[in-house]
């Protein structure tokens, strides 16, 4: 009974301090630093940039993206920009060799094969003759200021890497980008405070973000999260990274249900690939093993706490006899807690049905749904991935 009772509150603390009490916690210890001081200003000569964009049938976004890395404010002359197009099989490409006659500094990269985005970016990478790289999706859109943004950051000889400012389109009532945007804005103040606080922000995002050459590593083949690997290699490696909420880009935030699941379970998959590569860290007993473990380790073992604090909860409802009156009423009461919140998914879609969407079902239904992806993608990383190739998803949903 006392081990059932230990294990309960162990994964109730779990989650509730790697969702709850660690994001505060780094609030208040950023709420009194600044954000990297050593930048460049308008004046000073900026460092020239390669911006290098995977692209696999991406002719709904392709000449949208063009457009906006040429319309920066920064030098055009310090730019240059490689798209690797992964095999497409749509207009992507003669969307591309058009561009390339109105832009000199853009250039088209063809793979006559799909190789998959970690196959194109290694590539771009070695054809990449700058010093700076920006890596950044298709479907990312930059406002004029983002280049300088995070570029301005890498006078800091100690910075490796910069990430965006990730702002979302097209949110709709129904669907699920109003909770996906909540999700992602709660992370993105998490990762600027980390990079304030210790310089060890925990993963960009990965549609937009900038990164010294010398501290890229090359990214296995079947590796799913690309990001997350590039930025702990350069933790490995004794650099920073930090995130420049100014450096504001845009993409449009998914609002089908399935597409969005089928993203988050190749995204969980990854994250435990990544968990296997550098479980070392985590034993480190420095700000990057506290981050690491706070932020991603405890969140990527959610599915695994809410299951065992459940079947605890069980057992000490239905099979403990001898448990005091007070006692058996408290964890009665925790069971009826968790039983609705296992029933939000369906309250959330009884109102949706007579169109009524009130944020808290909708977020407990989304945290669900992402720890039921965490446990699809655990056992899709137990039985092997072979391939880092994958399909985008749907493209202009906001439309």
């Amino acid at each position: 009974m006392i081990l059932t009772q230990i294990i309960i509150w162990f994964c109730s603390v779990a989650l509730v301090y790697t969702y709850f009490i660690y994001p505060l916690l780094v609030k208040i210890l950023s709420a009194s630093k600044k954000n990297n001081p050593i930048v460049f200003t308008r004046g000073e000569y900026l460092p020239t940039v390669s911006v290098l964009i995977p692209a696999y049938n991406e002719e709904a976004v392709i000449q949208e993206k063009i457009e906006s890395v040429f319309s920066s404010n920064y030098p055009i002359e310090n730019v240059e920009v490689l798209i690797g197009s992964d095999a497409s099989t749509d207009a992507t490409n003669e969307i591309i060799l058009k561009c390339e006659k109105k832009f000199p500094h853009l250039r088209l990269i063809v793979f006559t094969q799909r190789s998959g985005k970690p196959s194109v970016v290694n590539h771009l990478v070695s054809l990449a003759k700058n010093d700076i790289l920006l890596l950044t999706d298709a479907n990312v859109m930059l406002n004029q200021e983002a280049m300088f943004e995070m570029l301005k950051h890498f006078k800091n000889a100690e910075i490796a890497l910069v990430d965006s400012n990730m702002q979302h389109k097209g949110l709709k009532k129904e669907g699920i980008s109003r909770q996906e945007k909540t999700y992602i804005k709660g992370e993105v103040n998490i990762k600027n405070a980390e990079g304030k606080i210790w310089g060890n922000m925990m993963g960009p995002f990965g549609g937009c973000y900038a990164i010294r050459k010398e501290y890229y590593s090359e990214i296995p083949s079947n590796l799913l999260v690309d990001d997350f690997y590039i930025n702990m290699k350069i933790f490995e490696k004794g650099g920073k990274a930090i995130n420049e909420p100014l450096a504001v880009v845009y993409e449009d935030v998914s609002s089908i249900l399935k597409e969005e699941f089928r993203r988050k379970i190749r995204i969980a998959t990854g994250n435990f690939q990544n968990l296997s590569n550098f479980y070392p860290l985590l034993f480190k007993l420095n700000a990057v093993s506290f981050s690491f473990f706070s932020h991603k380790a405890l969140r990527w073992k959610g599915p695994f706490f809410i299951i065992f604090a459940l079947i605890s909860n069980l057992l000490l409802v239905f099979y403990f006899q001898n448990l005091p009156v007070q006692m058996h009423l408290f964890y009665t009461t925790t069971l009826v807690v968790q039983i609705i919140i296992f029933l939000m998914p369906i309250i959330d879609f009884i109102l949706n049905k007579i169109n009524l969407h009130p944020l808290i079902p909708r977020l407990v239904s989304h945290f669900l749904s992402m720890n039921v992806a965490l446990l699809i993608g655990f056992f899709r990383f137990l039985k092997g991935v072979n391939s880092g190739i994958w399909t985008p998803t749907q493209r202009n949903q906001f439309k």
